[in-house]
């Protein structure tokens, strides 16, 4: 029998971290050690109160059972009153909030829940990969907003076509941003609201890179501006905040019709997260913010590693206020984004990500995770020096 996979998986393009696996693959094969600064997973590990409280928790067996989509109600909780202490949000834990397998699997699914065929989804150019897959899985179409260096990669809303206003659903926005680590101004957020108001838009803001900002400059939620409520949700994730990548714990939060929409996607799709998980969520949220400090400080030192080495080789790179990520311009005018990583991948051996690959504007940038030590970093300046990656 022939299998014809459904039409529209032919509009996925192959994964971008699937592709950059292949590639690393190859080289690795040749005996090379790749130094792979491509994915934003955290490389440390997972607090030990964290990892003791699943462990308590997976030996009870209250917790073995089919969770609830919804969430347990003190994780649920707890995350209102963190949100309270942090944001200075007051959410319902009862309306509010909704418990998530991952923050890509509630990007995947809101669109499925908010959008039909035909209706349009605004989304950043250059934007997080996973956002397009929902979108063309509920029959509906993505108009880009560019994001440009010039404006501080902040969408120019005023230059949407009031065409394409009449037809979006919905809107997708992402700050601290990946993949260019750029930060949204209150005035923004400010505008954003106002613009959903007026064109009856509904707004899902990723925030999973919340907490990691550097310089003790603290980075705002969107709930926190007046009237964001009314028009969106904010997704919120355990992995980047707490080294939680691999549990699979996020959630989202704000407004009650759009996460009732949601959970409804979710009661059929999906379940819950397993329990002793939500428990070790808990956990983090409710313990000490310790290790959040820390894990702000480790990345702030390994941003200023790369940056200054990068430097000192004439590249033209900016530190940034937030996210794991080092976003700068290809030193090499004109030259693909694609190209370049390839050439530092076979010559350096360092594995870095293409701008394009996040969307057209992110061609002629190439973006670097901060996953790797601060020895490292002083390595992959001495093999890019070494391979002549120098201007």
């Amino acid at each position: 029998m022939q299998i014809r996979p459904a039409k529209k998986l032919d509009l996925f393009p192959v994964y971008l971290f699937d592709q950059l696996d292949q590639d690393k693959a190859k080289v690795e094969a040749t005996g090379a050690d790749v130094i792979d600064l491509s994915v934003g997973d955290p490389d440390r590990e997972t607090p030990a109160h964290i990892v003791q409280a699943l462990c308590e928790a997976a030996r009870n067996p209250d917790h073995q059972h089919y969770p609830s989509y919804r969430g347990l109600p003190v994780f649920r909780k707890a995350i209102a009153d963190w949100y309270e202490q942090v944001f200075r949000v007051t959410l319902d834990p009862d309306a509010e909030v909704l418990s998530l397998i991952g923050s890509k699997g509630g990007i995947g699914h809101i669109p499925s829940a908010l959008v039909d065929p035909g209706d349009v989804v605004l989304i950043p150019d250059p934007c997080y990969p996973a956002y397009k897959p929902g979108i063309v899985l509920a029959d509906a179409k993505f108009e880009s907003m560019p994001l440009y260096e010039s404006n501080g990669y902040l969408p120019d809303l005023k230059a949407i076509p009031a065409s394409i206003c009449k037809r979006a659903k919905l809107m997708i926005l992402n700050y601290p941003q990946n993949p260019t680590a750029a930060v949204a101004t209150r005035e923004f957020f400010e505008e954003a609201v106002a613009f959903a108001e007026q064109n009856e838009i509904i707004i899902v803001h990723d925030a999973a890179y919340s907490q990691a900002y550097f310089d003790g400059e603290r980075v705002i939620s969107f709930l926190e501006v007046p009237g964001a409520k009314d028009v969106g949700i904010e997704i919120n994730s355990m992995s980047k905040t707490f080294n939680m990548s691999g549990w699979r714990v996020a959630y989202a939060v704000g407004n009650r019709r759009v996460l009732a929409a949601l959970g409804k996607v979710k009661s059929n799709v999906d379940m819950g997260v397993f329990e002793p998980i939500q428990i070790a969520a808990v956990a983090a949220l409710r313990g000490s913010q310790d290790c959040v400090t820390q894990m702000r400080s480790l990345y702030q030192g390994r941003r200023d590693v790369l940056v200054e080495g990068l430097r000192s080789l004439g590249w033209k790179v900016e530190k940034p206020k937030a996210t794991f990520f080092v976003w700068l311009p290809v030193p090499e005018k004109g030259k693909p984004s694609g190209v370049f990583a390839s050439e530092v991948l076979q010559k350096a051996h360092v594995l870095i990500t293409p701008g394009k690959g996040f969307g057209d504007c992110g061609e002629g940038y190439v973006r670097i995770a901060l996953t790797v030590e601060e020895e490292r970093f002083r390595e992959v300046i001495q093999r890019l020096k070494k391979s002549n990656f120098v201007y």
